[in-house]
């Protein structure tokens, strides 16, 4: 049984595998425990009508499972083959605060989160996540390049 949890903030995109390696053999060595999450990003700055809200929900639900079967689904199971314990957790919302979130809630140890290397506007201007969650973040944040 394992002594502790460390989240994975987990995007599947290109570069990921490094990431869930590292966090595969980082919780072999620590005998921990990977809480797998993946946020979708959500703008709350649209202005809907009810119909394009309630559309909008329906579509949320979608994404969700499909998030799950296309996203997490294999990244557990990789986790399981390499015989550690694993969860996960899907959200919407805003991806730094929800990661941290998560993270305190699971009373995890540590955030691994894969470095972005986003050269975007946004990231200039509002920052990246994983230097968002090292800074907010209440446990230690491992960024993985």
């Amino acid at each position: 049984m394992a002594t502790e949890t460390f989240v994975v903030a987990y995007e599947n995109k290109e570069g990921d595998d490094g990431l869930l390696d590292y966090a595969i053999a980082r919780a072999k060595k620590d005998n921990a425990a990977l809480l797998l999450v993946h946020i979708l990003e959500w703008s709350p700055y649209k202005f809907l009508t009810p119909q394009e809200l309630e559309e909008r929900h329906g579509r949320r639900k979608e994404e969700l499972k499909r998030a799950q079967e296309v996203i997490l689904d294999p990244a557990m199971a990789k986790v399981k083959d390499a015989g550690l314990e694993v969860d996960c957790r899907i959200r919407y919302g805003s991806v730094v605060e929800l990661v941290a979130e998560i993270a305190t809630e699971a009373e995890a140890s540590m955030i691994i989160v894969g470095r972005s290397g986003t050269q975007s506007m946004t990231a200039r201007i509002f920052g990246s996540v994983p230097l968002g969650l090292a800074q907010i973040a209440t446990v230690p944040t491992v960024i993985v390049p």
